[in-house]
């Protein structure tokens, strides 16, 4: 089976042109062959090329949606002789009504009467009633961090195809990462006759947080520190996401911007090892002293010969 074409150029479903095509400008200028010496760089680049012609059309993305790989077989008044979006009779909408968005494909009878059966069977080639697959759609799943990392069952709202909500039990894995997909089987877009429904894939979307920061599974925070604390070293609590506090020992002398690692407490891998968690220090000093604090620093101040500002 060919690539998916979206995946080609690495943008979601509902990519907008401008996204599709600052998508292809730079895989363009990655893989074009004058550039690439690589001899799979022709390949890719034709691939590209490929992807781009069909996405950056709204007839031919519109067939490609429905029908997948199968595309080029059909029609391109197909949307006219099914009565694309007249009512009932089909085509592509996305749901509204809040939460995350689905794009759903639909198929019956057009405004002129047309039985889909009749048409795919004379796109097909075959005699009678055409078993067509139904398509898979998307959603996005929005968690936080938090989530991310415990997973477990959730409930899930979408709007399905009619504007009505539709409820879901998800199990999210534990260390899901951000645009990850999960799979539910055959809930998805309607099969022609008794042909099978589709999927429903949810890609996991996860949401800025105000302590931490996510590259893949590893895991960063600022942790604060006072300015003897720096200078003179100390263990300190430091949050994770399990949401337990772990300990990190600051060694002596340590500057803002230095990182200490706390291995294995990332976010976790159900197939290797578990992401780590980087603790960043920044110093803080008080925004008000008391007489004493104030006499302690300007006698510190009066005793060190250390400059930061000094080239070593």
């Amino acid at each position: 089976m060919a690539r998916d074409f979206y995946e080609v150029l690495g943008v979601p479903r509902d990519a907008d042109e401008d996204e599709i095509q600052r998508a292809y400008r730079k895989l363009a200028r990655k893989y074009h062959p004058d550039v690439n010496r690589d001899p799979a760089a022709e390949e890719r680049f034709k691939e590209i090329n490929e992807a781009f012609s069909v996405l950056s059309d709204p007839n031919q993305r519109g067939r490609y949606d429905r029908f997948g790989e199968d595309f080029r077989k059909v029609p391109e008044d197909w949307e006219e002789r099914v009565g694309a979006g007249a009512g009932p009779g089909g085509g592509f909408r996305w749901s509204t009504g809040g939460g995350p968005r689905v794009r759903y494909a639909t198929s019956g009878f057009g405004a002129e009467g047309v039985d889909v059966d009749d048409l795919f069977g004379s796109i097909f080639g075959g005699a009678g009633r055409v078993r067509v697959p139904g398509a898979d759609q998307e959603a996005e799943l929005p968690l936080t961090v938090e989530e991310a990392y415990r997973g477990g069952r959730r409930t899930v709202t979408l709007a399905g195809p009619s504007g009505q909500p539709r409820r879901y039990e998800v199990d999210v894995p534990p260390g899901v990462t951000d645009g990850q997909r999960i799979r539910l089987a055959g809930e998805g877009g309607r099969g022609n006759g008794d042909a099978p429904a589709g999927d429903l894939y949810l890609r996991v979307r996860i949401q800025p947080h105000p302590q931490f920061r996510l590259e893949g599974r590893d895991v960063y925070v600022q942790l604060p520190v006072t300015p003897w604390e720096a200078a003179l070293g100390a263990t300190v609590p430091v949050p994770t996401p399990s949401g337990a506090t772990a300990k990190v020992t600051v060694p002596t002398g340590s500057s803002s911007g230095r990182r200490l690692r706390l291995r294995g407490e990332g976010m976790p891998n159900p197939r290797g090892a578990d992401g780590n968690l980087y603790a960043e220090l920044r110093i803080m000093v008080p925004s008000r002293f008391s007489d004493r604090e104030r006499e302690l620093f300007e006698e510190l101040a009066a005793v060190s010969s250390f400059d930061p500002r000094r080239t070593r």
